[in-house]
């Protein structure tokens, strides 16, 4: 009744647009979300209430959940396309044995045992398998969101769960085509449709490929040339929805097409444009994507078949946790990331909607029957949150000593070093013997204490957060230096200096020449490749053993070091290396003269090409 009643109200009081359900909408994800987070619950958890109050099973001020779902499942596309973005192709090739090695483990071991135990609730074969691999497909947008607020995507345990889900995602296609199989009506579907129907998805695969290699560059350069901020909005969103339709009306997952494109955008030049134009987007739609699942749940419903439901949410989620925890322990992982990846993984996920629809309209399942699958996985999505509550408050905490160990705040030297490691015990050195005041920061509480007992003093902190680049007196540095051992931690560190701390100068240690022109283009004034004048020394060491004078062997070096100065320039302005050997050529031909030999292009290039390591280094 109050729901009618708001509902009348609401007509009532406007012509045209319906503003009122949008209007509230927002109020209800603005008003719920932060009251859960500030009581602990999550954001995930506060959508769903918010829903669950805004559908037909609260107010009933959203009479149709499912269309809001539709357009809010855009919400999990842009999503993706963002993780796609941090995901550069070697990244993924490095996740490939998580991904189709734990993935499929963890897929068809938990596929077996929720299908037996259908079977053992009564439902027919052919049923428990749909219901069974329906909710294994774990939601990718609850994870994610958890993964994210707790910035922990980037950890190993994170890579193995985002493995797992890209899997989970791709699993859905041949499901599909199961589903066409065992329809009723499947065995009218000559061999030649299906096939048409597998080369159509794979042709879709090429395509978009293709298109991110060849086209999306250029296109993004031209649009970036005309300096319209809203035009590259508007590209961002069609790359984003043209590879989701793309991939949609090809039979394949709309998430996986976005996925794929921002894959394929990841080493980019626009790539942080392009997350910086999507993000306001994913933001809004995700959280109308769980709103739409709160408000998809039918009390009703449930409560008319409460005792199926809770009996088939209890059993799935326990037996689908007890399946991945053992997986995990199997594959070596310890006890602590074994359980939270069981509890996170444990529920169903929003591709089971999809499986469910399907097999409703193919005639394998009833309308009850999915109503009965939908609450089951909907309410395992809703205990999440609460079951990683009650987890980690039983599971003992890793506790890290901080004995004798000094977080860094308020500090203020000119010169401020990130990473204390090998790189960065050397870089400073010289520093501190010319009386320079530096400041030194590592998030290696292990390496502190060493440093602590020969002399240094090094702070603790993470210098991938913001918060602890200020405390640790970036803003008013003179100089920075990036000595941090990893590649993306670097990135992330030179991007924020950048981005917050423009009048820094920075200099940063480079695991490659690649890195290295990564470094330059993100800020950096000066980089060296961390083996390279190591490596240069070394070499003309071993010509001096080989019996060439001290000064023949400065000037070798010197011109390795010079032609490897003029390759770096011509890579970092997207010219081919080779070059240099025509702008060596003048230099090549007065020494070939005093030597009386004649000296061509071609030997000039050759003579570079000789010079130049086979690796990238």
């Amino acid at each position: 009744m109050a729901g009618e009643a708001v509902a009348q109200a609401a007509e009532a009081a406007h012509h045209g647009i319906d503003l009122f359900p949008i209007v509230a909408l927002l109020a209800a994800g603005v008003i719920a979300v932060p009251i859960f987070r500030r009581i602990g619950l999550g954001s995930v958890l506060g959508y769903l209430a918010a829903g669950l109050l805004l559908g037909p099973s609260g107010i009933g001020l959203i009479r149709d959940p499912a269309s809001v779902l539709q357009l809010a499942e855009l919400g999990v596309v842009m999503f993706l396309f963002i993780i796609g973005l941090e995901m550069e192709p070697s990244k993924l090739w490095a996740l490939r044995k998580q991904i189709f090695g734990l993935g499929v483990i963890q897929v068809v071991s938990c596929g077996l045992l929720l299908t037996g135990v259908g079977v053992v609730l009564g439902f027919s074969p052919v049923v428990a398998f749909i219901f069974g691999m329906g909710f294994v497909l774990t939601s990718t947008a609850i994870v994610m969101q958890i993964l994210g607020e707790r910035g922990e995507l980037a950890s190993e345990g994170g890579q193995k769960m985002v493995s797992i889900l890209l899997l989970e995602d791709l699993a859905i296609v041949p499901l599909l085509a199961i589903v066409a199989l065992l329809a009723p009506t499947g065995e009218d579907q000559s061999t030649v449709t299906r096939l048409i129907g597998v080369a159509g998805a794979i042709g879709a695969i090429l395509l978009l490929i293709w298109l991110g290699r060849r086209v999306m560059n250029p296109f993004f350069a031209v649009l970036a040339s005309v300096k319209v901020r809203e035009v590259m909005t508007a590209a961002a969103l069609l790359v984003v929805l043209g590879a989701a339709l793309l991939f949609q009306v090809s039979g394949l997952s709309m998430a996986m097409g976005a996925f794929l494109a921002g894959v394929l955008l990841s080493t980019s030049a626009f790539r942080h444009q392009l997350e910086a134009d999507v993000e306001p987007f994913r933001g809004l739609l995700l959280g109308l994507f769980f709103l739409a699942v709160g408000m998809s749940l039918d009390l009703a419903t449930v409560s008319d078949n409460w005792q199926i439901i809770a009996t088939c949410v209890v059993l799935f989620m326990a037996i689908k946790a007890i399946a991945i925890y053992v997986i995990a322990r199997v594959l070596k992982s310890d006890h602590g990331e074994a359980l939270e990846r069981a509890v996170l993984m444990g529920q169903g996920g929003e591709f089971a909607f999809v499986l469910y629809t399907t097999a409703v309209s193919a005639g394998i399942i009833d309308a009850p029957s999915n109503a009965i699958f939908t609450a089951t996985v909907i309410i395992s999505m809703v205990v999440t949150p609460f079951a990683l509550i009650l987890m980690r408050r039983v599971m003992p905490k890793k506790v890290v000593s901080f004995d004798g160990i000094e977080r860094a705040n308020g500090l203020s030297s000119r010169v401020l070093i990130i990473g204390f490691g090998r790189f960065g015990q050397i870089a400073s050195q010289p520093l501190l013997a010319m009386h320079h005041s530096v400041s030194i920061i590592d998030n290696d509480t292990e390496m502190i204490r060493a440093a602590a007992s020969i002399g240094f003093k090094v702070y603790y902190g993470d210098g991938t957060r913001l918060d602890v680049l200020r405390a640790a007196g970036a803003g008013t540095a003179d100089l920075i230096l990036l000595c941090t051992d990893d590649k993306a931690q670097t990135n992330r560190i030179a991007e924020l200096v950048r981005d917050q701390f423009p009048l820094a100068r920075v200099m940063a240690r480079a695991y490659d020449r690649q890195h290295g022109i990564e470094l330059l283009r993100a800020g950096v004034e000066y980089q060296i490749r961390e083996t390279f004048e190591s490596a240069v020394a070394f070499g003309g060491e071993a010509a001096e053993m080989l019996g060439a004078s001290e000064e023949e062997a400065h000037e070798v070096i010197e011109g390795v070091r010079e032609r490897d100065r003029r390759r770096f320039e011509l890579q970092f302005n997207g010219e081919d290396w080779r070059n240099l050997g025509r702008l060596l050529l003048s230099n090549a031909e007065d020494q070939a003269r005093e030597s009386g030999i004649t000296v061509s292009e071609q030997n000039a290039e050759e003579a570079v090409a000789q010079s130049t390591p086979r690796t990238s280094n």
